[in-house]
């Protein structure tokens, strides 16, 4: 029998998923791949993740089908660099994506280039975040700013749930006057209802806005919620007074009702994903098609007694991670699996060799039931500060099975013994007690940042991301780039 590498080499592009049935591995029909994406959704939010509060029957149901992995990590917990790890492959300093608001470099190799030169009809719906420059009104030509993505519905950037607009192939902006995620998931059922003229795979993300600040949700869905209800996290430390609803937590600490809007939002989502699977089942495409969720980063909404993301905490960096493979394996499972491991999973599953320079892990044998081993640690960026989130510098991190540990360039900042304190209360870092497990994370990191070609010298301190700096203007590649027209232009940079 042909090897799997034989049967590539000769034309089998389209393989599809492999069966581990025998030994030697044998192609089925080419796979389809469906990829929800909720923008700033923390994995905690989910019933399946233990949640008593928050209401998600379709993503229970979903991950009881699938694979549930209760450590699915974002490496940058931050939207643009999460975003550009998940597409590329590679790490942020790696893809040139260490800042919010760059642009995404054209010479990138996306997995949505690799499915199309696969053979498989790409398509985008949502939220884009990887062009870079005024966010508005965000239109993305058709040609390499799309990264190889075939069929476009989306903006740049938008956060006004009930009144924004989407582009396709035309600058001429197309309303959306209801809640975004329904018009995103009408759109995205066109496009499934279209591989009844088109009889190509498809690679299909639909990226959603919510639960992204600010925290409102359709009117049936807040009344599901009442704030003094909510059980509230150990680790929370925000605000519990009786004031209004905060439209944007960039005014205030998160608190009661900021989480139950929070919650309203995942089910008002929840639904879509409802209505998206069920258009999958209709269309008789469930046995042929791999189901993804995952989601850019967390929310912190009170816990630590901080806010919104790019922090080193569970509620930043734990995302949910569902995988639905329709020859594959089920249940739950704490191998490490983050974002940057994602592209060359889903080309594995799907039979397509990886970009040589993607450098994440192939975990397609543990949704696939064949093992339960992931990678030993997960690694951690974030190269600088935003004060309006309550981040002052760039830190970095690593995750193993037990601790999680993460550092400045100066100092040691949290070790948390994940074991012992699931809610990261009591830190660690620096106690003497805790020396000999210190040590051994951070030669760790260490390790990842000399394999990934990672470096301090890749932080900045200024407050570039703060007041829209750097998008208000210009487009930049690079922070360098942004820094040398701040120079030329300092009453415009305002840094």
């Amino acid at each position: 029998m042909l090897t799997r590498r034989q049967l590539m080499a000769s034309g089998g592009a389209l393989l599809g998923a492999w069966s581990c049935e025998s030994e030697q591995a044998t192609p089925q029909e080419p796979l389809n791949v469906l990829f929800l994406f909720p923008d700033q959704m923390r994995a905690q939010a989910m019933g399946c993740m233990g949640n008593p509060d928050v209401k998600t029957p379709n993503l229970d149901k979903l991950a009881a089908e699938g694979v549930l992995f209760r450590n699915h990590l974002a490496n940058s917990p931050v939207c643009c660099p999460a975003r550009a790890i998940i597409l590329t492959g590679k790490y942020a300093h790696a893809n040139g994506m260490v800042a919010n608001d760059l642009r995404l470099r054209e010479s990138e190799t996306s997995m949505a280039e690799l499915f199309a030169n696969a053979g498989y009809r790409t398509g985008f719906i949502g939220k884009w975040h990887l062009d870079g420059g005024p966010r508005q009104p965000g239109w993305i030509p058709p040609g390499a700013r799309r990264q190889g993505f075939e069929f476009w519905a989306a903006n740049e950037v938008s956060h006004a749930h009930f009144d924004t607009h989407y582009f396709r192939d035309e600058p001429t902006p197309i309303p959306i006057k209801e809640f975004e995620p329904k018009a995103w998931t009408d759109i995205g059922i066109d496009f499934l209802r279209k591989t009844r003229e088109d009889s190509r795979p498809f690679f299909l993300t639909i990226q959603m806005g919510p639960p992204h600040d600010p925290y409102i949700a359709p009117d049936e869905y807040m009344a599901m919620y009442d704030p003094d209800a909510i059980e509230l996290r150990p680790n929370f430390d925000g605000d519990t007074s009786e004031r209004d609803l905060v439209p944007s937590p960039g005014r205030a600490m998160p608190g009661r009702k900021e989480i139950a809007a929070y919650y309203a939002m995942v089910t008002a989502v929840d639904d879509q994903v409802g209505r998206v699977l069920a258009e999958l089942d209709d269309l008789g495409l469930r046995d042929n098609t791999i189901v993804i969720v995952s989601s850019d980063h967390g929310d912190m909404l009170g816990s630590h007694g901080a806010k919104l993301k790019r922090k080193p905490w569970g509620e930043s960096i734990r995302v949910p991670g569902i995988v639905r493979h329709p020859h594959g394996g089920g249940g739950e499972t704490d191998a490490l699996f983050s974002h940057v491991d994602i592209a060359p999973t889903l080309l594995s599953l799907c039979g397509i060799e990886a970009d040589p320079g993607m450098q994440g892990s192939d975990l397609s044998a543990v949704i696939l039931g064949a093992s339960q081993s992931g990678p030993e640690s997960a690694y951690f960026q974030i190269f600088g500060p935003y004060l309006a989130g309550g981040v002052e510098r760039g830190w970095r991190g690593v995750r193993t099975a037990r601790h999680m540990y993460a550092r400045t360039r100066d100092e040691p900042w949290v070790l948390y013994d994940l074991e012992a304190d699931p809610y990261e209360l009591d830190n660690l870092a620096g106690r003497p007690e805790a020396a000999e497990v210190q040590a051994g994370l951070e030669a760790e990191l260490a390790g990842w940042m000399e394999r990934t070609g990672d470096s301090w010298d890749y932080d900045w301190t200024a407050p570039l991301e703060d007041r829209g700096r750097l998008y208000r203007h210009e487009t930049f590649y690079t922070v360098e780039d942004f820094m040398e027209w701040a120079a030329e232009n300092p009453e415009l940079a305002d840094l």
